[in-house]
Formats: structure tokens, C-alpha cells, sequence
């Protein structure tokens, strides 16, 4: 594999939690992060996950949660006592053993010409409607295939994270396709073109007693029905992967073969990116991966935040003139923006 180089191209976050409206006014952002991206038209398009919460009141917690009554979805918020000592601020365990997120998820749209500057919708582009998405939708990955554009995200409810599917041709109007991989599993992007006749995605299932954190590849004949799914590659137990490892965005076709972005996690919970390699025509040969990260939470932005210590890719895009951009969302409140280079 060439030698790759990620370059930020501002020392300050393109989009911040600031820069959203609440979708419902008993929320404030918390924050804009993890955005999937890809060009339509003459626009780069962010997908960005957006997470809200009920502001803090001293002794509580707010658990936000979408349910279904008479047919209909609507919100519903539920207050319990703060745990006492340090916990997780993103989950809540509650007496009855259940696991809640303390904040609610959903997809907006960010729009830009230059692919720095970007105007975010007023409006939700895809917000929690399905039981299986109780708990939120989030980080979303795109690919345009077959005449349109394929959105992965994790659905979350209280039966844990699956890979919910829609599809778009305009983002203006999106169908949504139901689940395609059942709890526990996140991290899933498509490949963007059929190889051999079959679609391709790569995924993440979670383990729990037994295995390591990994990246498995699976295929179907018609993008919603999936198997024969195979390891690719776990994490590789160093320092800065370790604990957690997943895919980003849509891989890209190279001269060498298919690149991969993906981050892998330290057992003190510091998220890094790095890259892999795939074989052109055999995706389940690989034939590189990174040893060192190519970036690691370095700036203040990066360090602090909602989830401080992240940098987390899910969207990259190939621009005409053809830089590779790459948006990372930072410690789960904002987005920064990177090229990635190569040695000649």
C-alpha cells in the first residue's frame, strides 16, 4: 500500500453542535459529528448525526425515547435519578437492568459548493420512526449505486444496534428499507459498484464473551438480503487498537486495489483512523493495513467534547479536481474536514 498522509485543512471544526437547530424545543444540540458524505450535483453533501438531549437539570438524568401509540410515533421523555460516582454520559443503566442513551439521534443535511463551508437544514432529513429505532439513528454512511444513493446507519433501540437501509435519488425524499443486519451489529458501508455480479458491505458484528472486535465482509444478490459472511480483520491489540475497531465510509477503488478507512480504538478509549487495503476482484484477501494511525485526536476540539478523544470517519468524498476530502466528526459534539495524500 502507498504511503497516505491525512492533512486537516483548518485547525478549527467546520460545523459544530452550534450550528444546528433542536428538531423538538424540550431539546438542545449536544452535538453534529460522524457525517456520511458524497457529491450530488455540484454539491458535497454531509449527512450528519445529530444528537439531542433534554437539558441538564442538577440530581437527573432525561432519557429521551420514541415510541409508538395508536399507530403514530412520538416522542417521549422519561427522568431518572443521576447515578452517583463517574458513568458513561452517553448511557444510563436504570434498576431494571435496561440500557438507555441519554440523548436521541437522528440524520440532517449539511450542504456545501466548496466542500468546506456548509449550510445545515432546518428540518430532519431522517429522524427515529420504527420500533427498531426507539433509541435513535445514527452515524450514517452513503453510496451511490445503481441510480441512487444507499444510506447505512445504526438503528438503535432497546434491543441493541442494527444496520437499518434507505435510499434517496434527490435527498429530498428518502424510502427507508427496513433492517438488513439484526442486533448486535453497526459500522456497515457498501461497496460502490456490484463486483462479480453481487453488492458487498463491509460491517461490524459485536462480540461479547468470545472474539475480538473486527471487519467482516458479506454479500447479497438485491442489497437487502445478506450472507456468506466472512472475517476480514480485528483489531491488532496495539496501543491505539485495541479495544474497539470499525469501517468508515464506502470504500474507494484505487489503482491498488479497494481502500478502506477505518478506526480502531485504545484500551483508554482514544479513537484513531487508520487504513486497509482489499484486493481488487477477491474482497476477502487483504492485502495491507496501517501500523500506526494516520490520525489521532491532537487538537483541543478533538480532545474535548460530549465523548472526548475522538476523531471517527464515516464520509469521505473524491472532488473533480480529484483530492480525496475526508469529514471526521470530534469528541461527538463537531466536524472537522482532512485531505488524504499520497507518496508518488
Amino acid at each position: 500500500m502507498k504511503a497516505y498522509h491525512l492533512t486537516r485543512l483548518s485547525d478549527r471544526p467546520i460545523l459544530t453542535a452550534a450550528d444546528v437547530r433542536p428538531s423538538h424545543p424540550a431539546f438542545q444540540v449536544m452535538g453534529a459529528f460522524n457525517p456520511a458524505a458524497t457529491l450530488h450535483g455540484d454539491e458535497v453533501i454531509l449527512l450528519l448525526r445529530i444528537a439531542e438531549a433534554v437539558p441538564p437539570e442538577p440530581g437527573f438524568l432525561h432519557v429521551p425515547i420514541v415510541r409508538e401509540e395508536s399507530g403514530r410515533f412520538g416522542l417521549s421523555i422519561h427522568r431518572f435519578p443521576e447515578p452517583e460516582g463517574q458513568y458513561d454520559p452517553r448511557i444510563f443503566r436504570h434498576t431494571d437492568d435496561q440500557v438507555y442513551l441519554t440523548s436521541l439521534s437522528h440524520l440532517r443535511l449539511a450542504r456545501s459548493r466548496d466542500g468546506i463551508h456548509f449550510t445545515v437544514d432546518e428540518e430532519p432529513f431522517l429522524f427515529p420512526a420504527r420500533p427498531d429505532e426507539a433509541f435513535g439513528i445514527e452515524d450514517a454512511r452513503i453510496t451511490f449505486l445503481d441510480g441512487q444513493y444507499w444510506i447505512t446507519y445504526t438503528a438503535v433501540s432497546a434491543n441493541g444496534p442494527g444496520v437499518g437501509l434507505a435510499v434517496t435519488t434527490d435527498f429530498k425524499t428518502i424510502e427507508r428499507r427496513g433492517m438488513i443486519l439484526p442486533p448486535p451489529n453497526k459500522d456497515a458501508c457498501l461497496f460502490p459498484q456490484k463486483i462479480n455480479g453481487k453488492y458487498y458491505l463491509l460491517h461490524r458484528p459485536m462480540v461479547s464473551e468470545i472474539g475480538k472486535p473486527s471487519v467482516w465482509l458479506a454479500e447479497s444478490p438485491d442489497g437487502i438480503h445478506w450472507g456468506n459472511n466472512q472475517f476480514l480483520f480485528g483489531a491488532q491489540g496495539t496501543s491505539w487498537e485495541y479495544q474497539k475497531i470499525g469501517a468508515g465510509p464506502e470504500p474507494l477503488l484505487t489503482d491498488e486495489g479497494w481502500l478502506v478507512c477505518y478506526h480502531g480504538t485504545s484500551a483508554e478509549t482514544v479513537y484513531s483512523l487508520a487504513l486497509a487495503l482489499l484486493d481488487k476482484n477477491d474482497l476477502s484477501r487483504l492485502l495491507d493495513r496501517s501500523t500506526a494511525p494516520l490520525m489521532t485526536p491532537d487538537l483541543d476540539w478533538e480532545q474535548q467534547g460530549f465523548f472526548p478523544n475522538v476523531v471517527f470517519s464515516n464520509g469521505w468524498v473524491r472532488m473533480p479536481d480529484g483530492r480525496i476530502l475526508v469529514y471526521y466528526g470530534a469528541a461527538d459534539y463537531c466536524v472537522g474536514v482532512a485531505e488524504l495524500t499520497s507518496n508518488p
